[in-house]
Order: C-alpha cells, then structure tokens, then sequence
C-alpha cells in the first residue's frame, strides 16, 4: 500500500500515539496554557471556517471531492483544515508543558509536516484527475498551507454551512480538543500517572 493512502485513511487514529506521548510528558504551567489555549483556538476557529465552506465532505477515507472548493478559506490556502490542526496540535502541547515541551513541539510540527504534504501530495494527484485544468489553476494561484493575505477569485460561488451545522459537523474535533485538555488538567491536578 502506497504510504500516501495508509496517512490519508489513518489520519484521525496517526496522531493517537503523540497525543500519548503529550499526556504522558505533561506538566502543566500556567504561561504555556495560557498561549496554547490561544494556538488551540486560533486553529480550531480555522478548523470551523473551512468547515463552513467545505461540509461533511472533509471527513472521509476516500480521497476526492464532489466538487472544486475554493471559496471562503480555500480562497487563501488549498488546505485550511491541516494548517489549523497543526496550530491545534502544537497548541496542545504547549497546553501540556513539561520539560521536553519544546523538543516534542518540534516533534509534533515535523510529524504533521510529513504526514500532510504526503496526504496533500495524493490529494492533488486525484484532484487533477478529477477537475483537470480548473484544479490546475486554482493550484498555481493559492499556496498549499500558508495562507495568502488577498483572497482568489475562482469560480466557487457555494453558500456556506450554518454555524450550528458547522459545529455538529465538527463535534468530534471538539469533543477530542475538550478530553485531551481535561486530561492533561486531570494529571496535573490529581497526580494521576499514564
């Protein structure tokens, strides 16, 4: 199996090991909460906004798309969803604190870093297939990750989902960032080794 497709099928189960590893280096301080509190909003509210523009659709193990979004964040960066759960990761670590904080934050940024522009790169791949020269121009117009500051003027022209439909759409990511928190508070205030 191509490692590209085993990333792309496992991506929700691949960060469960550093997750793990975040919780069982955890030690908490009030100066890096505070800052990965703000990273971990920062990158769900990207989360939440791409969401709006691309729907359910993002949540899948098959690679493709019923159709070209390039509207809302997609206008900025080709992949809003990844950039904001990097932020979110990385938040989460600073969360997390202890004294390999900042070794496991480079870990963290690497690891997404690979496992994304694999994922990316497969994504592409089969969005050429699919749309041809418009994903083509859209490709050479928007950055793969950081966004640009002006938005492009594509075709893409969908309304977006409601913000209740965005945040039931989303209610796993949630769910995920509140256990991982109240985990880590739940050691450090209880004393409870992993």
């Amino acid at each position: 199996m191509d490692l590209r497709n085993f990333l792309f099928s496992n991506r929700s189960f691949t960060p469960i090991p550093l997750v793990v590893a975040i919780l069982y280096l955890s030690s908490l301080s009030y100066p890096h909460f505070i800052f990965g509190i703000g990273l971990i909003v920062v990158g769900e509210s990207i989360r939440i906004y791409a969401v709006r523009f691309a729907g359910g659709a993002t949540r899948t193990t098959n690679v493709g798309a019923p159709s070209l979004c390039t509207s809302g964040p997609y206008s900025r960066c080709r992949n809003p969803l990844y950039l904001g759960n990097m932020i979110i990761y990385c938040g989460v670590v600073l969360v997390a604190g202890g004294q390999f904080m900042w070794h496991l934050l480079l870990f963290v940024f690497t690891f997404f870093t690979f496992q994304y522009f694999m994922i990316i790169s497969l994504e592409e791949e089969t969005l050429v297939k699919l749309f041809g020269n418009e994903y083509r121009l859209y490709r050479e117009s928007v950055p793969k990750l950081f966004p640009r500051l002006s938005p492009w003027l594509g075709n893409d022209k969908r309304v977006p989902l409601t913000i209740i439909q965005t945040l039931k759409t989303e209610k796993r990511t949630l769910q995920n960032i509140f256990i991982i928190i109240a985990l880590i508070g739940v050691r450090k205030f209880f004393g409870f080794s992993l």
